[in-house]
């Protein structure tokens, strides 16, 4: 693929990802990087390291995500039982109720990113 060719792909995939996180916000009240840690926690206990992981956000933008959804009731964190340095995270009930609404509303895929979630069943 030609390398402007390349970069006019990504424009068109960012231009899906927002229009995405628009209806997230609007019909959720989640930004897509909440509604990806939400499901990067789901029913467990997990450190920022694992969040990360899941992600692929930065430390940096993984701590603001992190905090954003705290302020949203949607997540809590809790010290580390061996180690009171260490943080975990939890969903709390609203966080638990907002992953599951999602997880049975759905979101509208655009079709140029139906193909891209078709692959990955």
């Amino acid at each position: 693929m030609e390398k402007i060719q390349c970069i006019c792909v990504m424009r068109d995939l960012v231009r899906a990802l927002s229009g995405l996180e628009s209806q997230l916000e609007e019909t959720y009240g989640v930004t897509l990087n909440e509604a990806m840690v939400l499901c990067s926690v789901g029913e467990d206990t997990v450190s920022a390291g694992s969040i990360i992981s899941c992600t692929g956000m930065t430390a940096s933008h993984a701590s603001k995500t992190i905090r954003s959804a705290e302020d949203k009731g949607l997540l809590s964190r809790k010290l580390g039982e061996h180690d009171k340095r260490q943080m975990y995270f939890v969903l709390t009930r609203k966080g638990k109720n907002r992953l599951q609404h999602i997880k049975e509303q759905g979101i509208d895929v655009p079709e140029w990113l139906a193909a891209l979630f078709a692959v990955q069943k």
